[in-house]
């Protein structure tokens, strides 16, 4: 077993964050997240056509890269620490994980290429207005009229769903779970922009009337390849908090550094070093656990359901204490708007309820494990 990361790996770190270090700068985050989009377009071409960072999981046969979970989470984790604003998670972690997962060949051969190249947004609407994900909760009707099928019913918290060009809609039909395909100019589709605490991620409401909508996969595998696409998806957002945890952390030593109290610099305060220390450990702690879950994806492991939920609910807790504890440190400055630690803490809290909290992954884990 090795979940270290390679040589190349490391290679494709650096080739992101230096990315990301010219085009995800403070100033431009807060432009994007102010925008109705959430994202520039001239950024995203950028991403799919010269990074091929919207291929990076697909594969080969349809247009990608044929990467698979380490190099996603090395990426992933980059995003975070520079808060980037784009469709990225829900197109690649959501969107084309949905249609992998489906096993529906004519759909992969029809939807992925776009993706792959940058041309298609993509996302998965699951939970409704009760904001679960649990697949017991899943209300959302589908009926077949005559060679095709039709939705009734809404989507909430559906990311990036207001932007999506397609959206991977997750109904019931007689009883069983599916996946559909509906595109974004489908008749009796409205989407509407929701106000959200993290206005770094857009989140939106989906409603359906009588949508035309295209059948993937069989509504007998569905159900599973559901639970394979969120496991794969709280693994990826995993990763991403792990970035913004160590931005967090970074933030807090640097301040501690320069600031500086009664003639010393706030770092040589022996409560101040307990948090740095205690914010390092945390934070290398939740690297670990995403890396293995990532590992445990790539390599098909039977673990991973079980270590995807350990690392949504420690991943989500470390985050959050990382957040909250550089606005802490920074004092005064931190509760302010015009400060970034208030970003990263909105959306340290949006991904610890994102696909169920600490305490829904816990028990998810217990139930997972026989306990």
């Amino acid at each position: 077993m090795d979940f270290a990361i390679s040589a190349e790996q490391e290679e494709l770190r650096r080739s992101v964050r230096q990315f990301l270090g010219d085009k995800s700068r403070a100033r431009e985050v807060r432009r994007l997240m102010e925008t109705p989009a959430g994202y520039d377009p001239a950024v995203w071409d950028q991403m799919s056509g010269q990074l091929g960072l919207t291929g990076l999981i697909v594969p080969e046969e349809y247009g990608g890269s044929g990467f698979g979970y380490g190099e996603l989470v090395v990426v992933l984790e980059e995003m975070g620490h520079a808060l980037l604003c784009a469709p990225y998670f829900s197109t690649v972690a959501l969107g084309t994980n949905a249609i992998l997962a489906a096993g529906d060949e004519e759909a992969r051969k029809d939807l992925l290429p776009g993706i792959a190249s940058g041309a298609v947004i993509a996302t998965l609407a699951v939970a409704e207005e009760d904001g679960s994900w649990d697949l017991r909760d899943l209300r959302l009707e589908a009926r077949q009229a005559g060679d095709a099928y039709v939705l009734n019913g809404q989507k909430m918290y559906v990311i990036d769903g207001h932007i999506a060009d397609l959206i991977i809609v997750v109904a019931r039909i007689d009883g069983d779970v599916a996946f559909f395909a509906v595109p974004r100019d489908a008749d009796g589709l409205h989407r509407e922009l929701l106000p959200t605490l993290d206005m770094t991620r857009k989140q939106a409401r989906l409603t359906f009337r009588d949508t035309p909508a295209r059948l993937i996969g069989s509504p007998q595998r569905a159900e599973q390849a559901l639970r394979d696409t969120l496991d794969l998806a709280v693994i990826a957002l995993a990763a991403e908090m792990v970035g913004g945890a160590q931005r967090c952390l970074d933030m807090s030593v640097d301040y501690a550094k320069t600031r500086v109290q009664f003639g010393r610099p706030i770092g040589s305060f022996q409560a101040i070093k307990h948090k740095c220390a205690d914010m390092l450990l945390e934070v290398e702690s939740a690297r670990s656990a995403a890396y293995y879950a990532a590992w445990a994806a790539a390599a098909g492991s039977d673990e991973r359901a079980a270590v995807a939920s350990l690392a949504k609910a420690f991943c989500s807790e470390a985050y959050y204490n990382a957040a909250a504890e550089n606005i802490q440190i920074h004092g005064g400055i931190g509760f302010t708007w015009e400060h970034d630690a208030h970003l990263y803490f909105k959306r340290a809290k949006s991904s610890e309820l994102l696909f169920g909290d600490a305490d829904y992954h816990r028990e998810l884990l217990a139930q997972r494990i026989g306990i």
